[in-house]
């Protein structure tokens, strides 16, 4: 058994697909499949039920695809720490952010650290808020930032903002002249909410519930800003964070507080029992300092 056996077959897990693991692997799927075949041989079970339309792992397959990855993430660390050693301020990061948070907060985030560490790499890849937790877990990303709260056991947090959700109406809304609204007072409105992979979405719903009714929901979109437009056509009502609410067009839109503020807490989440590299340590207190 070697490291790439693991690689190749963690993958095929991962993608559920030879073809589409091929395609991440770089790699023809007859190499993939053969070397996948030959883990199984030389374990003596079946890791993979390829008798579905959709690949499936037998429990054998479960079992090794945790212990692998287990394996795989104890010699990333050890890269990684090498890595540090001989490129002392040099290194890479993976950074999970939702395309919301990204958006608000990150252009001048990333300006400011590239002109103060130029020699690291950033990638950054846009997953909504309600997967991050998993693909920190599963050590797709160095880093990943949420909404709180997460698993306090599996993960350190660090908060870096903190807002609260306001109400959106359009102009001419019976509502749009009140100094603060209950909940409560929604119960019969027309909602324009984020999509549902977004954290945001639950968030507001659960709200609802609390307060007695569930939402009417008239629209959906991962996008704040046609949202906002929506608003604006008096096609329902939105709840943002403070922040989006700032850049909102207030001859059109109406901002108005809740009487019971929704905390809308930001934070940067590491897997515990994770190595932190230099560049992501430096990234974290980048992050501080600027906020």
């Amino acid at each position: 058994m070697d490291i790439r056996q693991l690689q190749y077959f963690t993958e095929v897990a991962r993608q559920k697909s030879f073809t589409k693991a091929a395609d991440v692997l770089h790699v023809s799927q007859p190499s993939l499949s053969k070397m996948v075949k030959v883990l199984e041989d030389e374990l003596g079970v079946t890791l993979i039920d390829r008798s579905a339309r959709r690949i499936q792992l037998t429990d054998a397959g479960d079992i090794v695809y945790h212990q692998a990855e287990n394996v795989l993430s104890s010699l990333r660390d050890l890269s990684n720490s090498l890595y540090d050693l001989m490129h002392i301020q040099k290194g890479r990061i993976k950074i999970g952010i939702p395309p919301i948070i990204g958006s608000l907060f990150f252009p001048h985030i990333m300006k400011s650290f590239r002109q103060t560490y130029p020699d690291i790499s950033i990638r950054m890849i846009e997953f909504g808020a309600k997967r991050m937790e998993r693909i920190v877990e599963e050590g797709e990303v160095d880093i990943g930032v949420v909404l709180l709260p997460v698993n306090e056991e599996l993960f350190r947090t660090i908060p870096f903002a903190r807002e609260k959700l306001q109400v959106a109406l359009p102009k001419d809304h019976h509502l749009a002249q009140h100094k603060k609204i209950a909940f409560h007072e929604l119960k019969d409105e027309s909602f324009i909410l984020f999509h549902e992979d977004f954290s945001m979405h639950e968030m507001i719903y659960r709200e609802c519930v609390q307060a007695g009714f569930k939402p009417t929901i008239a629209y959906q979109s991962t996008q704040w800003d046609f949202i906002a437009e929506m608003v604006a056509a008096s096609m329902g009502i939105a709840l943002f964070p403070q922040s989006i609410c700032q850049k909102l067009d207030r001859d059109q839109i109406q901002v108005v507080d809740l009487e019971n503020s929704i905390p809308w807490d930001l934070a940067i989440i590491i897997r515990k029992d994770r190595y932190v590299s230099f560049a992501t340590n430096a990234f974290i207190e980048h992050i501080k300092s600027v906020i």
